[in-house]
């Protein structure tokens, strides 16, 4: 099914109806404020417009990039995705480098223990198998996980090592 591409908005957005557009957009899950300001930009508010839209919704606490990082991170992890490509994705939304080594540290994730149960699940025998190896590697590495947290999962195996596990 072909999507119909979005028609721009008949007028520009004032202050109130940004703010409206804005709450609707938190109600439905939360968002940084970097994507909040661009979603209402996209929408037809000025920059400006947008900008003091989404900060006077931070100054009431509605919408919050902590409260975001914290979703968003806690989401990815359970989705089976690695803290390299998490950490990545939150510095893309204009999370804070201490921010989001905050967020990080309180996910409480063993990232090699969640790799290898990720191997164990989707490539069986990953270890006795080269390719079988080389996929669950080229997989958790796309998937944002480390080279020692791969290594550790994919017992055996190193694409490294031309000889094979």
């Amino acid at each position: 099914m072909k999507k119909t591409p979005r028609r721009p908005p008949s007028k520009p957005l004032d202050a109130a109806s940004a703010r409206e557009r804005a709450l609707r957009l938190l109600a439905r899950r939360e968002h940084g404020a970097r994507e909040l300001t661009a979603k209402l930009r996209q929408r037809g508010a000025d920059a400006d417009t947008a900008e003091a839209a989404v900060s006077r919704l931070a100054e009431r606490g509605l919408q919050s990039d902590d409260r975001y990082a914290e979703t968003l991170a806690r989401h990815r992890a359970g989705q089976g995705y690695g803290p390299l490509r998490i950490r990545a994705e939150l510095a893309q939304a204009g999370i804070d480098r201490g921010r989001i080594e905050q967020v990080m540290e309180d996910l409480q994730v063993d990232w090699a223990a969640q790799a290898a149960a990720i191997v164990e699940r989707r490539f069986a025998g990953a270890a006795e198998d080269r390719e079988t190896g080389l996929r669950a590697w080229r997989h958790l590495a796309g998937r944002g996980f480390s080279a020692g947290e791969i290594r550790a999962a994919v017992r055996g195996y190193d694409p490294d090592d031309p000889g094979g596990s």
